[in-house]
């Protein structure tokens, strides 16, 4: 009987024990064996999740009934095998906390159908597109703030959540890196979506006559030379969405919005100009985040997401990217970011007093997925020289575009 070391991991059943003992993560391995509790299991499990806690076996994907040592097939007086069940788990599904109908997760369309997501923002964002390109038929959740995403999800409001990770023109969201570094979340995917801006204003309205135009000042930044063209003033809002919304409300011929043509449709506005924007090739990166990570596959291209630490020290940088050169592993995204809490070092010189500089985290996206053994020595060789280290998920890249 084999046995194997589990991996502690968060869930929500975790959410109120400190103690995170209790979780496991069993990788295709048949008949297990924990040493030191008291009852021997043998769980004929292939990569599932499970949770023991109080006697109540939790899980997200199914798996075959435990069956005691001592649980063996029993023969009839007639010669038949008799199998006897065993009851050792509680299966009442109603006492999981659970906020969504049993149909609602269980789920597991592709077309995304009977699945809840979060966005940032209001209907008609760039942000509800991109949850409607990863899944069609889902049914797409605002929030306020992108904090209010990440919760959404932590607590069983939603089943995933989309959010905007980087642009190719105004570049990195870092709220969104130091928020994934803060919740437990799981990248499963990612969306990539072509923006076009286009100008909108109330009906029978023409550009010309607009005075102010409202919108996000990433939008209203990339839109620059189109707005000087038509002297107008700039007047910045929480979201793109937000401003056609608001446009719509007021009723204030000249005043008009940035945002999308679904923005035009669900506020009743007229689209002025589209393609409005300086730079025509602007696209925008959206990761999918879940509760649970995604197996990792290798039947198409795959991008790991990981975070790391470096002591301070001469070519320590050179030696982290090293392990993935090392492996013929590419690199398509370096991110740094201070690291909260711990900004500054102090370093004694006891010639020149002390010097000061930053702690940074290093954000990193390489193309290999995590089933392959190359980026498994990577992240091991890693390890060696990171104080801190993990890896944010592993998922399918988006090439679509």
């Amino acid at each position: 009987m084999a046995s194997i070391k589990g991996v502690p991991i968060c869930k929500a059943c975790c959410a109120t024990n400190n103690n995170h003992r209790h979780c496991y993560y069993y990788s295709k391995q048949v008949g297990l064996s924990e040493s030191g509790s008291r009852n021997l299991l043998n769980l004929r499990v292939q990569n599932k999740w499970e949770c023991r806690l109080g006697g109540v076996l939790t899980k997200t994907q199914t798996a075959t009934t435990p069956v005691e040592e001592n649980d063996k097939p029993s023969v009839d007086g007639n010669g038949e095998t008799q199998i006897t069940e065993t009851r050792r788990f509680h299966r009442d599904l109603q006492s999981l906390p659970r906020p969504l109908s049993a149909i609602d997760l269980s789920s597991s369309l592709s077309d995304g159908s009977k699945v809840r997501v979060a966005y940032q923002g209001l209907p008609g964002a760039y942000s509800e597109a991109a949850a409607l390109r990863a899944y069609p038929e889902c049914e797409t959740v605002p929030c306020d703030e992108f904090e209010a995403v990440f919760k959404a999800v932590e607590l069983w409001l939603v089943d995933k959540a989309v959010l905007p990770i980087e642009n190719s023109v105004g570049g990195s969201i870092h709220r969104n890196y130091d928020l994934l570094l803060f919740h437990r979340l799981h990248i499963v995917g990612e969306v990539q979506v072509v923006v076009n801006h286009c100008l909108l204003g109330l009906p029978g309205v023409r550009k010309e006559e607009l005075k102010r135009v409202l919108s996000h000042p990433q939008a209203l930044d990339q839109c620059e030379m189109t707005l000087n063209k038509l002297g107008v003033t700039k007047v910045s809002t929480n979201d793109s969405a937000g401003a056609a919304q608001i446009t719509a409300a007021e009723r204030v011929r000249d005043t008009g919005a940035i945002a999308s043509v679904r923005a035009a449709e669900i506020y009743g506005l007229d689209v002025l100009a589209e393609r409005i924007q300086d730079d025509t090739d602007n696209i925008t990166r959206f990761l999918i985040l879940a509760r649970e990570p995604i197996i990792p596959g290798s039947d198409r291209p795959h991008k790991t997401s990981i975070v790391f630490s470096l002591e301070e020290g001469p070519g320590v940088l050179f030696k982290a990217l090293a392990v993935f050169a090392l492996r013929n592993i590419n690199l398509s995204k370096i991110e740094s970011r201070p690291q909260r809490y711990r900004p500054l070092r102090i370093v004694d010189d006891s010639n020149k007093g002390s010097a000061k500089y930053f702690d940074y985290l290093f954000y990193v996206d390489f193309e290999a997925s995590m089933a392959e053994p190359r980026a498994q020595y990577a992240l091991a060789h890693l390890q060696e020289i990171a104080k801190f280290l993990r890896v944010l998920g592993c998922y399918p890249i988006d090439t679509t575009l």
